[in-house]
């Protein structure tokens, strides 16, 4: 039984640092679009800079989407070693085995999960890029 536990705890251990990149990538997504904000003079801002906040915001987006499709996949891993034999146990941190049971990287990213976070970003700079123009 020492083993499983042994195993268990490498897996949590994955997960957790999976979860908390997670956490530090939408940190650094909201610190770099309101630091963009607030340097901005709102009569003098220039469109083409606000482009320039989109990149972060679909960089990380996307990698953070990355970081949860690896911890589901982590977490597929925990529940397989939970149930296998304590003979069994090879301490195989692979997940390759267990891909076609979790939702691809692309429908992680779009899920509502990461959406209701990352599409509110974006649909402010875009409306921050319209009115820029505008005036």
């Amino acid at each position: 039984m020492d083993s499983k536990i042994r195993h268990l705890e490498f897996i949590q251990q994955t997960i957790l640092r999976m979860a908390s990149n997670s956490f530090l990538l939408k940190g650094w997504t909201v610190t770099i679009v309101v630091g963009i904000f607030v340097f901005a003079n709102p009569k003098e801002i220039d469109s083409k800079y606000l482009f320039s906040v989109l990149i972060p915001i679909l960089f990380f987006w996307l990698l953070d989407g990355f970081f949860l499709h690896q911890e589901k996949l982590f977490r597929k891993l925990y529940d397989k070693v939970r149930v296998t034999l304590e003979e069994d146990i090879d301490f195989s941190m692979n997940t390759s085995l267990i891909q076609k049971d979790v939702d691809s990287w692309i429908k992680v990213t779009v899920s509502k999960t990461l959406s209701l976070f990352y599409f509110p970003l974006l649909l402010v700079v875009l409306l921050a890029i319209y009115f820029a123009y505008l005036f």
